[in-house]
């Protein structure tokens, strides 16, 4: 835990360092400003409020300059002006036009100010030359007395340029003037210079307050404009202007009276009378926007960089994207918020460039560490004593040869680099006709194989005389499969230079290595002889090979996370106590070896604990081994004991007590006791013979097939037992003249049959046939023996196969057998991949019917 904390705060100050550094630099431009303006701009912009129809301009335009003349005019001309706007009913007049020099006529604009009321005057601070100091450009003593209230028509640019806002109050010294609009405003008082009280400052000091933005209603042209000169000779009827405000002022591009906006920017500016009739109707609204203090942005971004230092070093690399958008949207709704239905502007910039910035330099962070641990465990990985598989091309020309003899048993071999003979024995150059052109291709003609190896510039060239027969040709397909030479397009070498690219290389080397090695041990357990099965501390299964769901005929998928001891009870419910002893496993960390019976099948189930990685915790690895076959051999080896001690003891102790008979009385021996003598050695050497051809069928493979001819076969045992049909009257009939040819070991296949015969003639009566058919079915070469005998019982049938099984008629009967005649018969048989049935009906005779696999012979078409 203190670990983790320690990381967490390093990893925290690693970003704020960096992120604090950026943000200082930035502040020495002009990009958060920027930013800001761009912002507000967007803003203000999308949301612009409607132009009120209660705000007329009077424009002074390039019309009325040419209608009355040059500028300036005769006051007498505003005094006209104003009061035809009088006559048409308009509640406020607000004259954007400067009169701080005395006329001839300043009585007459007097009194047409007074005649209306609320005539407002504008004033401006500036000095009277470059060098001059600030002084306040008053109206007239005469004008400023007749009108309604003074203000200032002061428009604050930004440092871009731009028209954003004004102050509401400047002056100079402690006398600070309202603006224009706020003084004409309805819900603002009537304001005189010397109602503000301001802390002492020099006279000559321009002071300001109260700075506001300006919501503006669109474009220039927004609100309603008139002509001056239009309005001047033809004047409005008659409550026109009722309850309106009237700004009068310059609209011609020769005054210089243009304002940048954010709407028209540089390209369209707006003139001056038409940005304050904008102040106007947001003071007439209520909705100038005031801007918070600057502590409060220098605050958020504060707050902003403490939530993403904090926080972006403990998420997920996949959500800190996610979270430095959310932030940012977060930042960003508050200001939308604030300037929409607040009036009030917050800057944003700097708390916004606090995730836009840190998002990159943790991600960069995040990069780095990644390599750094990248670079570690590659090293390690190529370090670390991992299990090596090298290729088989590496190996060395001599140590293949010396493999392949192990393995192959050739009869003979050559290994030679160039011309240079380096092993040989019972084969040469002379015995080799053509060597592949590529190496690592491997040719087969006559017995011999050949390939060509290279091995740095070296160029070898091996043979080997594989045996005929199947295993030649299987040894064939074997050295076929073999990669033996190294591919022609080498893996790529990683560059000295340690890019990204080279460490992704190495990563995916490393990563494949690994994905090898898995997949190696994977398949190795999946193809061990036996079953796996691995659990967890309580018993869960966490991996079962492929035989557990075979043998247990439950689906993969649900043994995950399954009970072993519900898995084993629910099988086996002989043993009841598979909880205890997997509990004994486990908590005692003893090993257990029990027997498991599944399905009819017997197994050996072996429970031993082993310590789970980077755990002191304990699981268990249980091997399940298939001994069915094994206990089968035991029943057969109990039930040989029982034939020996029975069935080949009784003849040879029969055969003693005779001839200890015989030796007692030398001169009375008679011709009975010879032939019986001659009868139990006949049986006893029976009995020898059927054990040792049982023996020898059950070691056949197919090393010792060879093309063999199936009538041929049949004839001979025919032929083998011809004298024994003899002696008890019984005819031998064979049907079938076609020759079928077999893959197999014709000296067994001949006793199968012979036994098969042999059987017959014993169990069938004097003077009756046995037929033998053979014929082609499909790819099978069958042979059908029937016999006129007394037939099986149905209940011997599933047992006829069975070795040392005797028939319960034939023991009622008399005959004396101990099944392994028709036990080496189902032995042979199964051994040439072939099928035996049998049919029979008690008191009608039975038929045996062998099914073997025929082969193309060279003298028979195939079909």
């Amino acid at each position: 835990m203190t670990r983790d904390w320690f990381s967490t705060r390093h990893s925290a100050w690693t970003l704020a360092l960096p992120l604090i550094g950026i943000l200082l630099l930035l502040q020495l431009t002009t990009l958060p400003q920027r930013l800001d303006n761009w912002f507000y701009d967007t803003l203000i912009t999308t949301w612009p409020p409607d132009a009120p129809e209660d705000v007329v301009i009077v424009a002074i335009d390039e019309k009325s300059l040419s209608a009355i003349g040059p500028w300036p005019w005769p006051r007498s001309v505003h005094a006209s002006l104003i009061r035809n706007l009088t006559n048409a009913g308009a509640e406020r007049i607000i004259l954007d036009i400067l009169f701080n020099e005395p006329a001839m006529d300043d009585q007459a604009l007097a009194q047409a100010m007074r005649a209306h009321g609320r005539v407002i005057l504008p004033l401006y601070v500036a000095p009277n030359s470059q060098n001059d100091l600030f002084r306040e450009q008053l109206p007239t003593p005469r004008l400023a007395s007749a009108a309604f209230a003074i203000g200032h028509a002061h428009v604050e640019l930004d440092s871009d340029g731009i028209a954003r806002g004004l102050y509401l109050f400047n002056g100079l010294g402690n006398e600070l003037w309202p603006a224009m609009t706020l003084a004409a405003g309805r819900n603002s008082p009537s304001v005189t210079p010397d109602t503000f009280d301001q802390l002492e400052a020099p006279g000559y000091v321009n002071v300001r307050q109260s700075f506001r933005r300006v919501p503006l209603a669109g474009r220039s042209g927004a609100f309603s404009t008139y002509s001056y000169s239009e309005l001047l000779v033809n004047p409005p009827p008659s409550d026109w202007l009722q309850g309106k405000t009237v700004l009068v002022g310059a609209t011609a591009a020769s005054f210089g009276d243009v304002l940048p906006t954010p709407f028209s920017g540089l390209a369209q500016p707006m003139s001056g009378v038409e940005f304050h009739a904008n102040v106007l109707n947001a003071i007439d609204n209520q909705g100038l926007i005031r801007e918070v203090s600057p502590v409060w942005p220098v605050l958020l971004a504060l707050f902003s960089g403490l939530v993403i230092v904090l926080v972006l070093p403990r998420l997920r690399p996949s959500r800190t994207f996610g979270f430095s958008g959310l932030l940012f949207a977060l930042i960003l709704a508050a200001s939308v918020i604030g300037l929409r239905y607040l009036n009030l502007w917050l800057p944003v910039a700097n708390a916004l460039l606090v995730p836009v910035i840190a998002f990159p330099l943790w991600s960069t962070r995040r990069l780095s560490l990644a390599n750094r641990f990248l670079n570690r465990q590659i090293d390690q990985l190529e370090r670390g004593n991992l299990l090596h598989l090298p290729p088989t091309w590496s190996r060395s020309p001599q140590q293949i040869l010396s493999n392949l003899r192990h393995l192959l048993s050739p009869e003979g071999w050559l290994l030679m680099e160039d011309d240079t003979v380096l092993a040989q024995q019972d084969l040469s150059t002379d015995d080799i006709r053509t060597w592949p052109r590529r190496a690592g291709i491997w040719l087969h003609d006559q017995g011999v194989s050949r390939t060509v190896l290279t091995r740095g510039g070296r160029r070898y060239r091996l043979a080997l005389r594989v045996p005929g027969g199947l295993a030649g040709a299987t040894a064939e397909r074997y050295l076929g499969r073999l990669e033996l030479q190294q591919p022609s397009t080498p893996e790529p070498v990683a560059a000295v230079r340690e890019n990204l690219s080279t460490r992704i290389n190495r990563a995916q080397q490393a990563t494949q290595k690994l994905n090898h090695i898995q997949s190696f041990i994977w398949r190795s357990f999946e193809h061990m002889p036996d079953g796996i099965i691995v659990t967890d501390p309580l018993g869960l299964i966490l991996f079962a090979n492929g035989h557990v769901p075979r043998w247990f005929n439950e689906p993969q998928p649900s043994l995950q996370s399954m009970s072993l001891a519900a898995l084993l009870q629910g099988h086996d419910q002989r043993s009841p106590g598979w909880a205890e002893t997997l509990a004994d496993t486990l908590t005692q960390q003893q090993s257990r070896t029990v027997d498991l019976r599944l399905h009819g099948r017997d197994f050996l189930i072996h429970l031993a604990p082993f310590l789970l990685p980077d755990s002191n915790q304990n699981g268990i690895i249980a091997n399940i081994a298939d001994i069915s076959e094994l206990r089968e051999q035991q029943r057969q080896h109990r039930e040989a004991i029982d034939f020996i001690s029975h069935d080949v003891r009784s003849p040879l102790v029969s055969q003693l007590a005779l001839i200890e008979q015989l030796k007692r009385r030398p001169g009375e021996v008679q011709t009975e006791q010879l032939d019986q003598l001659r009868k139990l050695a006949r049986r006893s050497y029976h009995l020898a013979e059927e054990f040792v051809q049982l023996a020898r069928a059950e070691q056949l493979t197919e090393t010792r097939f060879y093309d063999c001819e199936f009538l041929a076969i049949v004839e001979n045992a025919r032929d083998s037992v011809s004298e024994q049909a003899l002696e008890k009257n019984i005819k031998l009939v064979l049907l079938g003249n076609d020759d079928l040819w077999l893959r197999g070991n014709a000296e067994l296949l001949e006793r199968a049959v012979i036994n098969l015969l042999t059987n017959a003639v014993q169990y069938s009566e004097p003077g009756t046939a046995v037929t033998m058919q053979v014929f082609r079915a499909g790819h099978q070469a069958c042979l059908t023996v029937t016999d006129e005998g007394p037939g099986i019982a149905a209940s011997e049938l599933p047992t006829l196969f069975d070795r040392f099984r005797r028939q319960q008629s034939t023991e009622l009967a008399g005959k004396h057998g101990v099944g392994l005649g028709l036990s080496f018969v189902s032995v042979v048989v199964e051994k040439h991949k072939g099928e035996i049935n049998v049919e029979s009906k008690e008191g009608e005779g039975s038929a045996f019917t062998l099914k073997l696999p025929v082969a193309s012979h060279p003298d028979e078409p195939d079909q």
